[in-house]
């Protein structure tokens, strides 16, 4: 009994390694298209992405059992590639967070894993295939992301300096100023937006929670509003599509402004004989709920640092930061850490899982709190839980303390933590030191002052 099973075994292993050994892993390829788009795609049907970055997908049988299943796992909490998929299929523009990603990968031979190789002859990636990934990447940043202000050999790195998109009404954006700062919208006139985003603090309060109405703790450590404009969606799960639909949330929660509904904010403020005039000069529909939250997200969008040092150096000005810093931003690529970083805000622009190569909640030694469930909380998606939106690094050396558990005290602490819970590619003590000098040149201008000198 024991031998036929096996000699089953053989020749079920046996003609597993045929299969593979003839399958030709080049059949989208060869029948692509002829847009970078297409040929990047069939690359990754090709090469088996699908089978461990993919929540949709068909998988092959042994993917459930162990321990393929806990590599698969792994591999969707790294990086789900169905939206970006979805996109390519549809012959629309990627993020930038998916080409540096994809990117990395091809630059340090990291996917597919080895064992992946193992089972599936001729999957790994060949020298055809790298060049079509990294010309699509080079392409689309160039095509879908062109109003690049750097220097021509920077234009393809994974970070680009901060510049103006928004055409706004200086009018509406003044209203909305006066209204950030207005703690009318409040239940008991006490807290405005700038309680927990003040302007001259980098964006933040600098708390663990914000304190709201009546002095309570709110559940979650407050993102900078600097540079929230470039964001993919807005809060750290994301509930809110942009900033004229966060502005709408504070108002209403019961720890932080504490109003039962909108109408009490509108009838308050139509109390004020000059506010209503400039309303109803800017709005045919005077205060509303959406007038309000339309003339602080017009604001808001104004709130962009740009001509930080390293926007200067990306613009061709080799002596804006020093040398460390340079050797910091090359440790900063080489630990995949621009591979989420990325774009002119370096973040925001994709939800990753936390705790990719330790039990960061575990070691954190606390119970596990609602926000931590990140996006799960509002999608109630399984493979969503514990993904939590990336976070902007710009200006981040004023915006301590970090994450969204305010877990990490100090910069240095987040480069550490992050070095052990996010990266592969494990950082010295001296590049951790040289990436945190690198951080502090990320520090732009607001109003054309350094915003640590507001």
């Amino acid at each position: 009994m024991k031998k036929s099973v096996l000699l089953l075994a053989a020749v079920f292993i046996t003609a597993y390694v045929l299969f593979n050994i003839l399958q030709d892993h080049t059949t989208n390829l060869s029948n692509a298209g002829e847009s970078p788009n297409e040929k990047a795609l069939a690359v990754i049907k090709d090469n088996g992405c699908m089978h461990c970055h993919s929540v949709s997908s068909e998988k092959p049988f042994y993917t459930s059992f162990p321990p393929v299943s806990y590599d698969v796992n792994n591999g969707i909490k790294a990086f789900n590639i169905d939206p970006a998929v979805e996109k390519l299929e549809r012959g629309e523009p990627v993020s930038e967070a998916v080409l540096a990603r994809i990117e990395f990968a091809v630059y340090h031979h990291r996917m597919p894993l080895t064992q992946y190789k193992a089972m599936h002859w001729g999957s790994a990636i060949n020298d055809q295939e790298k060049t079509i990934l990294l010309d699509w990447v080079k392409e689309a940043r160039a095509n879908d992301y062109g109003k690049n202000l750097a220097a021509e050999s920077m234009k393809n790195e994974p970070v680009r300096p901060i510049s103006n998109h928004f055409v706004l009404d200086s009018s509406i954006v003044a209203l909305g100023y006066s209204l950030y700062h207005d703690k009318r919208l409040s239940a008991n006139n006490t807290v405005s937006c700038a309680t927990c985003h003040d302007l001259n603090k980098g964006g933040v309060d600098g708390l663990v929670v914000s304190k709201g109405i009546h002095n309570q703790d709110g559940g979650i450590n407050a993102p900078t509003v600097f540079n929230s404009a470039f964001n993919i969606a807005q809060f750290w799960d994301g509930r809110a599509a942009d900033l004229q639909e966060q502005a709408a949330g504070p108002p209403l929660d019961e720890k932080e402004m504490g109003n039962k509904n909108f109408d009490e904010i509108v009838n308050k403020l139509m109390q004020d004989d000059s506010l209503k005039a400039v309303f109803e000069s800017l709005y045919n529909e005077g205060i509303t709920k959406q007038t309000i939250t339309h003339a602080i997200a017009e604001f808001e969008k104004t709130l962009i640092t740009p001509n930080a040092p390293f926007d200067q150096y990306l613009m061709g000005e080799e002596q804006a930061i020093t040398d460390t810093q340079k050797q910091g931003y090359v440790a900063f690529k080489n630990a995949g850490c621009a591979s989420c970083h990325v774009g002119e805000a370096m973040g925001g622009q994709s939800f990753e899982f936390v705790g990719l190569n330790d039990d960061y909640y575990d070691d954190r030694g606390t119970d596990i709190t609602p926000a931590d469930h990140g996006r799960y909380k509002f999608t109630k998606e399984d493979h969503d839980k514990f993904l939590q939106k990336v976070p902007t690094l710009r200006n981040v050396a004023l915006t301590a303390p970090y994450f969204h558990d305010a877990s990490a005290e100090t910069l240095k602490d987040a480069v550490v933590m992050m070095n052990k819970y996010q990266s592969d590619s494990r950082l010295s003590d001296e590049e951790i030191d040289l990436v945190v000098d690198f951080l502090s040149s990320l520090t732009g201008e607001y109003n054309g002052k350094p915003l640590n000198q507001l």
